[in-house]
């Protein structure tokens, strides 16, 4: 899409608690909210439904996490390690991932809403089947990244990495890929119908119609 793509911010309180993710079995449900959790390891959680809301997580390595069908509301991600964290069939709204690592992060089935990921790797992310209204990919690596039968609506990709994407099944219509890199995309070229692309790139897509470009 042509121009700026308005996201909304996270809705954070000033002054949050430090808090511990261990603070969440102290609950009658899996909810935890307004406070920072910084510099730690959340280790092979697993849990279904769990609500996260008006959070700051900064430095934080989520390893080997199951945190299927969550809802993240308000939620800053800062400089963490997600890498293969299984977020399927999660509610993502006023949600940023900054400087992090989203390697292999499984979002297949999510709804995103007004989420923005910048300078994240984000290579190998699974994000099959998801809807994403309001989502921003600023200066992101996303090589080899699956956007299978996605559903998109505002949605940018500035200047990022997109070598090996698979846009199978996904319209491009009004997706403004042109300052971003790649040597080959999966897409059907009804898919790619509207979509925003430089010049180079629309010498590739010939290509791929088998078409020779004279100089």
């Amino acid at each position: 899409m042509s121009g700026k793509i308005k996201i909304e911010q996270p809705k954070i309180p000033h002054d949050l608690t430090q808090a511990n993710f261990q603070e969440i079995y102290y609950k009658d449900e899996p909810y935890l909210d307004t406070c920072i959790i910084t510099n730690c390891t959340i280790d092979r959680e697993k849990m279904d439904q769990i609500v996260l809301s008006q959070i700051v997580f900064k430095h934080v390595i989520f390893s080997d996490v199951s945190f299927r069908n969550i809802e993240l509301t308000d939620v800053v991600f800062d400089h963490c390690d997600l890498t293969n964290a299984d977020f399927m069939g999660g509610s993502i709204h006023r949600v940023e991932f900054k400087e992090s690592k989203l390697l292999g992060i499984n979002l297949s089935d999510a709804s995103l809403g007004n989420v923005s990921f910048e300078n994240c790797n984000c290579n190998l992310s699974a994000f099959g089947y998801a809807a994403l209204k309001q989502v921003k990919f600023d200066h992101c690596s996303l090589e080899s990244a699956d956007y299978y039968d996605c559903k998109f609506k505002k949605v940018m990709f500035d200047t990022c990495k997109l070598n090996e994407v698979n846009f199978s099944r996904t319209p491009l219509k009004g997706i403004d890929i042109s300052s971003s890199s790649f040597q080959r995309l999966t897409v059907s070229l009804e898919d790619l119908n509207g979509c925003e692309v430089s010049p180079d790139q629309a010498i590739g897509f010939a290509a791929m119609l088998g078409l020779k470009i004279k100089e």
